[in-house]
């Protein structure tokens, strides 16, 4: 059976690769060996962000009375918040598959393997193997959590981000080895829900690829709700063979012994590139990725790779727009689409994480821009100082705005508070058409809003603040 393009993987990097080039005329494949949508809908962004969700609402009914509301007698049904994830994810995957039908995109359910660079073998869940052929085919397979030698991972007292979404019950306490998104994600919701959770980071701060005042605000904020945080500290063993864990933890004093009734396992991930068959064709991997160049050709003609199995950040969002980029390029070589897509921008990501509150940045922290070179100026408006915070009961957190003080030039944004996941995409648009200080400052921003605090930031940056 033959195809124009066959990916494998059907996450956000493969299913809109595929939807993509049936939009674009190509006859498409997708090989998938679990769930359409791949881990983000069905274990990733998607259930965790429904987890996060009831977290909050369970967080206001705590401070019900903070609103004039009187609540008695509330709590949370672990079994209920887990049952609305999955169903959650459940209906994000038959949109996909709808999706699918929808642009006439045929879905090969298996295991898929490239045996040369014209030809993929799936083999089902009863073994058979089945091989199709394609002029192109695109890698997306995705990753999983990393699993430490001395932090093995049994899923049962050890676990992974998969297994936190589903837990048979609600733990009375938690450890948390590592504090990037997936950590302090499921630090929040576990310990908004009443678990005594322990964060262990080995780095010197929380979300260590943060700004350092973004990490010391969430660790003082963390602190408040109750999570212990241990920074500049490492597990050096787990022992399991109790009730719980024991956890053995270097610190900067010396060693300590935690007990919890489980540990999650949250530092890091690792591409899925394991017996796909880059091997043989002598596809180029370095420190566990694969290789490509700015339209994702890997070094055999034919062959691309998109997503987290590629160099870069590891975000649901850039496996789409690289997907996009990749099947344009193809489609511009072939003269099916009209101009060569521009390739993507790795300085001007957006990332986010969704505890509370939340954290989402794009462009480069202080101490980047300092090291760069550039004379700065910087503005950082609290939302304590916001009057839209103020009505929402949200005052915790700031932006801060980040400029090259010689041309103006918006180097970097930085936002920890409610909702700022949604307010970030402002900075991303000023940063891609180079706006300056002064066309943010010219561009009206309503009021009252928690997005004001862009703007008034920048007044800070530039000695003008009038709400500060």
């Amino acid at each position: 059976m033959a195809y124009d393009i066959i990916i494998i993987g059907s996450g956000p990097g493969g299913y809109v690769a595929a939807i993509r080039a049936a939009q674009l005329g190509y006859k498409v494949a997708v090989v998938e060996k679990e769930a359409l949508g791949g881990i983000c809908l069905n274990w990733g962004c998607i259930p965790t962000k429904a987890l996060l969700k009831t977290a909050s609402v369970y967080e206001q009914f705590t401070h019900a009375k903070d609103y004039g509301i009187i609540a008695n007698d509330f709590k949370p049904d672990f079994d209920a918040v887990v049952k609305r994830s999955r169903g959650v994810a459940d209906k994000m995957s038959k949109g996909v598959q709808f999706l699918m039908k929808k642009n006439k995109i045929e879905t090969l359910m298996g295991f898929g393997k490239i045996i040369t660079n014209k030809t993929v073998e799936v083999t089902d869940s009863a073994g058979k193997k089945t091989t199709y052929e394609a002029r192109h085919i695109i890698l997306a397979t995705g990753a999983r959590s990393r699993e430490l030698p001395n932090l093995p991972i049994d899923g049962v007292k050890v676990i992974g981000y998969r297994q936190a979404m589903v837990l048979p019950k609600q733990p009375e306490s938690m450890i948390v080895v590592g504090s990037g998104a997936i950590g302090v994600e499921f630090a929040y919701f576990y310990r908004s829900l009443g678990t005594k959770v322990t964060i262990v980071e080995f780095l010197p701060r929380l979300v260590p690829l943060e700004d350092e005042e973004v990490s010391k605000e969430l660790e003082r904020n963390f602190r408040k709700k109750g999570i212990t945080v241990m920074t500049n500290a490492s597990v050096q063993s787990v022992d399991t063979t109790g009730n719980g864990v024991k956890a053995k933890v270097k610190t900067e004093t010396g060693e300590v012994i935690l007990e919890a009734d489980i540990m999650l396992s949250a530092t890091g991930i690792t591409a899925n590139i394991e017996n796909i068959g880059l091997e043989a064709l002598n596809i180029k991997t370095e420190k566990g990725k694969v290789l490509v160049d700015k339209y994702y050709n890997t070094n055999v003609a034919g062959v691309y790779a998109i997503g987290d199995i590629t160099p870069g950040q590891a975000l649901a969002h850039v496996a789409s727009k690289g997907a996009i980029i990749c099947i344009e390029a193809i489609a511009h070589k072939e003269g099916k689409y009209a101009h060569q897509p521009e390739p993507l921008d790795y300085g001007n990501v957006p990332g986010c994480t969704y505890c509370s509150p939340e954290i989402a940045s794009v462009g480069m922290t202080e101490k980047q821009a300092r090291d760069a070179g550039y004379e700065l100026k910087i503005g950082k408006f609290p939302f304590s100082a916001s009057g839209k915070a103020s009505a929402s009961g949200a005052t915790e957190g700031f932006v801060k705005v980040i400029f090259d003080a010689k041309y103006g030039e918006l180097l970097g944004t930085h936002m920890i508070g409610y909702n700022v996941t949604e307010m970030i995409a402002e900075s991303v648009v000023a940063r891609k058409l180079e706006t300056t200080w002064q066309e943010l400052l010219d561009s009206i921003h309503p009021h009252p809003t928690m997005s004001e605090g862009v703007k008034d930031a920048v007044e800070v940056a530039l000695g003008e603040a009038i709400h500060l």
